[in-house]
This record gives C-alpha cells, sequence and structure tokens, in this order.
C-alpha cells in the first residue's frame, strides 16, 4: 500500500496522497457496504453476541512480556464475539478485535460497533479487559494504575490466537482497533519490540500479526526508541476540538511509525471533542493527561520524561501520573452523530481495503 498522509474530514487534503484514494477504491469494491451508512443499531436485535474466554496474561510493562507467572501472570481473558449470521467457508470470514477505553465496555460504542460488524459480514470480538482482571481494580482510578497498557494488548493477541482457532474466520485479515485507552494500546501493538513477543504461532512456524490497527481518539502519551513495526498500516481518527489528544504530539508518532515500517493514515473531524461516539451529551470528565510524556527504552523499561522515573510498578505509576496532571482540569466529551457516521465510514473503507487484500502469509 502506498505511503498515507494526514487529511481533514470532509475532503480537504493536508498530506494526502490520491493515490491511497485510487487504491483504497479499487480494493473496498466487494467491502463496499462497509463504506455506507451503518446498520441501524435497533434492527441488531438478532446478533446478541456470545460470552467467550481465553488464555492470557497480564505483564505490566513491555519487559515483563513472555516472562514468569511472577512477570506476566497467567490470566483467563473474557469477551464477546459477534458472529455474521448464517453459514460460512473455511476461512472465508475477516474479525475485528474491539478494545474499550478506561470507562469501559459503552453500550453505545463496543457493543453496537460489534453487531453492526457481524450484520456487514465481519466477526468481532470485543475485549473485556478490566472485568477479567477484577482482582486488580473495579474502581476507575485502581484499574488505569493496575490494569495497563500491555495487559490489554496480551489480551488483544490471545484473542487473535482465540479467533484462530475458529474454522470460518480469516485470523489473517483481523484488524485490531481501540478506543481512547485501549487506542492507545492498538498503537502500542503496532510496535515489533512489543508485538514480537506477543503474536502468537501459526502451525507453518509464522507468527500471526494484525493486518491492520484503528485508534479512535487515542492520547499519544508514549514514544518508543526502537520504532520497528509489525508493517501493518495504522488508522488514527482524532477530534480537532479534543483536549486529550495532543494533534503535535500524535504527529511525532505517526512519524516514529512511519520511519519504522508502517503506513499512517490521520483523519482529524474539526469540530469533534473526544468520544463522539459515547452516549453522552456534551460534559466535562476525568482529568487531562495531555502533559503527561512517556518513553519506551529498547529494553522494554517505560520511562517518564517529565521526571526520569521508571514506571515499575503501581505505585511508581501512580507517581508519574499524577505529578503530570496535577493541576490539569476535566476534558470534554460530546456524542455527535454526523461525525460518528463520517468516522464509520472512513474505518469501513480502511476496513474494506485491509479485508480485499490478499493476506499477508
Amino acid at each position: 500500500m502506498p505511503r498515507l498522509g494526514v487529511r481533514l474530514a470532509g475532503g480537504l487534503s493536508l498530506v494526502f496522497l490520491l493515490g491511497f484514494s485510487v487504491w483504497a477504491m479499487a480494493a473496498a469494491v466487494s467491502w463496499a457496504r462497509l463504506v455506507e451508512p451503518w446498520p441501524d443499531p435497533a434492527s441488531l436485535a438478532d446478533i446478541p453476541g456470545i460470552p467467550v474466554s481465553w488464555p492470557s496474561s497480564s505483564p505490566f510493562a513491555p519487559d515483563d512480556i513472555g516472562g514468569g507467572p511472577e512477570d506476566a501472570p497467567p490470566t483467563t481473558a473474557i469477551g464477546r464475539l459477534y458472529l455474521p449470521p448464517g453459514l460460512h467457508a473455511a476461512r472465508s470470514v475477516p474479525a475485528v478485535v474491539l478494545l474499550h477505553g478506561s470507562g469501559g465496555i459503552l453500550g453505545s460504542r463496543e457493543l453496537t460497533y460489534a453487531p453492526q460488524l457481524a450484520r456487514m459480514g465481519v466477526a468481532a470480538l470485543v475485549v473485556d479487559s478490566f472485568g477479567a482482571r477484577r482482582d486488580r481494580g473495579t474502581e476507575y482510578l485502581d484499574r488505569i494504575l493496575n490494569i495497563t497498557e500491555m495487559m490489554i494488548l496480551a489480551d488483544a493477541y490471545s484473542g487473535l490466537a482465540f479467533l484462530a482457532a475458529r474454522p470460518e474466520i480469516d485470523p489473517r485479515r483481523s484488524v485490531l482497533t481501540g478506543f481512547s485507552y485501549g487506542a492507545m494500546s492498538t498503537m502500542y501493538g503496532l510496535y515489533a519490540q512489543v508485538a514480537d513477543k506477543l503474536m502468537p504461532p501459526q502451525s507453518n512456524g509464522e507468527r500471526l500479526r494484525f493486518a491492520g490497527h484503528v485508534a479512535f481518539y487515542g492520547p499519544c502519551i508514549a514514544r518508543f526508541d526502537e520504532s520497528r513495526t509489525t508493517g501493518a498500516p495504522l488508522l488514527m481518527l482524532i477530534g480537532g476540538k479534543d483536549e486529550l489528544v495532543n494533534q503535535r504530539r500524535c504527529a511525532e508518532v505517526a512519524g516514529d511509525l512511519r520511519r519504522g515500517g508502517s503506513q499512517v493514515d490521520t483523519i482529524v473531524y474539526p469540530d469533534a471533542v473526544h468520544q463522539w461516539d459515547g452516549a453522552f451529551a456534551p460534559r466535562l470528565i476525568g482529568r487531562n493527561l495531555t502533559g503527561c510524556s512517556l518513553r519506551v527504552e529498547r529494553d522494554g523499561t517505560i520511562s517518564d520524561e517529565n521526571t526520569g522515573l521508571a514506571m515499575s510498578g503501581p505505585f511508581r505509576r501512580k507517581i508519574i501520573l499524577g505529578l503530570c496532571t496535577l493541576g490539569a482540569r476535566a476534558y470534554p466529551i460530546a456524542r455527535d452523530d454526523r461525525v460518528r457516521a463520517q468516522a464509520a465510514a472512513d474505518y469501513g473503507r480502511f476496513l474494506a481495503a485491509i479485508f480485499a487484500a490478499a493476506p499477508r502469509p
């Protein structure tokens, strides 16, 4: 695929190459339904999803991945699987893995996108990383401090192995999608430093990767010293008035990922704030994280660029996040159905291109 650039929703291009439009249009022919208006949520009662579980682990930081039980304790991941209605030939159904935000799974978001995707022929696995780790925290702050992006990624990649075990699903045409906190995990999961340790093996000895990554309004807090990626493309969807997402920092992250071997397309919706696909009218929530700046070193250590502290556990994590948000105000969220529809079309276009392309071995 050609290199992607940055553009504004509505057709205003900043650094957007025409070649991608032509390529995407051609590739999306067989999956045109994903670019059309998505199914009415009221029409999805016959696709309720089924509770599922699979083996996973709980590494706190990148350097814990693949370690023993003390570094990456065994965990039973849980979620909900939505399958397209009807019978399907072997390896004929592509898949999406959905990662929730810091507020957990939302009925208006993950539990709506998933059956919509299933109606359009795509299997969707909604991962509940908080629900699988209730022993680590049930309140908002405890979950953020104790259930990290790496744990969510462990669930995502082990979830890919779970999907690969189903005969109708083609795991080579799978896309990892995250929202806010889950979007941060989605971006981290593109780096080879993390993915190489988490990608499940195939019978042919190759490792199974995600064919694409999508980040819905993901804060760009961490940068990696080692920028090499899995080679999969990334789509970043950002609200132009989202106070939780620093666009300059996101541009730097996108540049890192391009240099690491991935194609990155950033779409900005000029008037959107955070969580445009949630259920809430305009309101202020949480504490703004834009003052936080982390770096993942080559050995997997996460360090705070403001203080130099290593984020070696929940206590250090609490100190670092507390200091970088000291005095920070709440940030706005607001449902915006117009932006939601546009973002769904942009997301669908990306998915269509991935699903129509020849699977990578």
